[in-house]
Parts: structure tokens; sequence; C-alpha cells
């Protein structure tokens, strides 16, 4: 699976969003379309366990959540790769 079709089923386990993700552009606002801040602890904790790393504390903010792209972003990051498939 994809760095991005893991992010999509996280997010569709635990986003709790109103709209289908398969709907979801990589650059909507998640909140936007339903997410609470209680469900973005979920999708982070999910996201932490599917790519066996731990967010670092300063990318704990509403913008590292707000949208795919900025997900993608933080997770690449984090695990060190330079390009997601």
């Amino acid at each position: 699976m994809t760095v991005d079709e893991t992010i999509r089923q996280v997010l569709g386990e635990h986003g709790r969003l109103a709209i289908p993700v398969e709907s979801l552009a990589d650059d909507t606002d998640l909140f936007d379309a339903g997410m609470t801040s209680h469900a973005s602890v979920n999708v982070m904790l999910a996201l932490e366990d599917a790519f066996d790393f731990e967010f670092s504390e300063q990318m704990l903010q509403r913008s590292t959540f707000e949208s795919i792209a900025a997900i993608r972003a933080g997770v690449l990051q984090m695990t060190g790769e330079l390009a997601g498939e």
C-alpha cells in the first residue's frame, strides 16, 4: 500500500469525516470535512501505528493534520522519505 493509500485508509477508519474519503482532494481541509480535534488525535495515533514512528512534539498542531497533503508531508518528514508513491 502506498503512503497516500494508507493515509486515506486511516482517515476513513478514524477521521469521522462527513464525506467519503475517496472524494477528498489532497488539499481539502479535513476539519471543514467534519474531522474533530478528538478524531485528529485518533488519526495521529493510527498513522503512528501504520508507519511505525511517533510525530515530533513540534508537529503536534492542527496544520499537520489539516489535509491529506499536510499529513503526507508530515509522514514523509518523520519517516525520512523524500517522495511518496
